[in-house]
């Protein structure tokens, strides 16, 4: 019994923009989106968790009108703090340097760290993970390579590289008896995104 996880469609900001919980919405190609996305689920879900921001809420709601979904603060992407709606390249050296040394373990003014949000994320989905199954989590793209890292023991530092996440992407999380196994049922790749100064090589 399987857990899909599933991340928003093409958010409707300007690329370069920091956001994280900053409650945005989605683009006009949002139902072509979610349509794609729709087709990509192979079978009826006993429960729908997801975060409560609206451009996840709005695909939710689209995907599965005929639950009551759970909206749970713990699935929410990166709290970016006193960064949120600014462009990385107009934060100052001074203050992101520290964090662009140390992206995991460094909190954002405000905000939170990489491994702060990993852990509220994996406490919220292993709590899902015990449920009846099969479960959809409908979230960001932060979220979902936590959940990744997670299962697979990826070091959070090297998570990025290890996980491509484009918008509307679909995986699913079958249980063995050596935990977790992912494979990708969708994920088609976008403009590339900028989550990061655009002087930031790691």
């Amino acid at each position: 019994m399987a857990i899909y996880l599933i991340r928003h469609t093409t958010p409707l900001i300007e690329k370069g923009i920091c956001y994280g919980q900053s409650d945005i919405d989605v683009t006009d190609s949002f139902e072509m989106e979610a349509a794609l996305i729709q087709s990509s689920l192979p079978e009826p879900v006993n429960q729908v968790y997801s975060s409560p921001l609206i451009r996840c809420r709005k695909l939710a709601d689209y995907l599965f009108p005929e639950h009551a979904i759970a909206f749970e603060p713990g699935l929410m992407e990166l709290h970016c703090g006193e960064w949120e709606l600014l462009h990385w390249d107009a934060i100052s050296p001074e203050v992101i340097d520290p964090w662009m040394k140390d992206f995991v373990n460094v909190c954002i003014p405000g905000g939170e760290s990489y491994v702060q949000m990993h852990s509220r994320v994996t406490a919220c989905f292993n709590r899902i993970a015990a449920q009846e199954k099969p479960v959809a989590i409908v979230t960001h793209g932060g979220v979902i390579r936590s959940i990744l890292a997670h299962i697979t023991q990826t070091p959070l530092v090297d998570s990025f590289g290890a996980f491509k996440i484009h918008y509307g992407c679909v995986m699913r999380l079958k249980a063995t008896d050596n935990g977790f196994q992912y494979e990708v049922l969708h994920n088609i790749t976008t403009e590339k995104e900028q989550h990061k100064p655009s002087n930031f090589k790691k």
